[in-house]
């Protein structure tokens, strides 16, 4: 027999992906937290959408997080063939 050890990220009482490594759980529950505030700033800015639309914008903002940070740097576009190989990398 035998034991395997998994990493649950729960989430409002529910399962959301299962890791086999506590790094990699609390990586994705981060990006979860991030997504839920961009979902809240959405929902708070009065741009009329909703609740799902603000979700998904949440989370494509926390998942493409580098690319959100360089626009606000420096205003341009990310390099997007740099963005690729980093993608590849990781």
């Amino acid at each position: 027999m035998a034991v395997e050890i998994k990493y649950v990220v729960v989430r409002k009482g529910e399962e959301k992906m299962t890791f086999a490594t506590k790094k990699e759980a609390d990586a994705h529950d981060k990006l979860l937290d991030m997504a839920d505030a961009f979902t809240e700033w959405l929902l708070q800015s009065g741009i009329q959408m909703d609740e799902t639309q603000a979700e998904d914008l949440g989370l494509y903002f926390a998942e493409h997080k580098e690319a959100v940070q360089h626009i606000l740097r420096t205003s341009k576009l990310p390099d997007l063939n740099a963005e690729t190989v980093t993608d590849q990398t990781e």
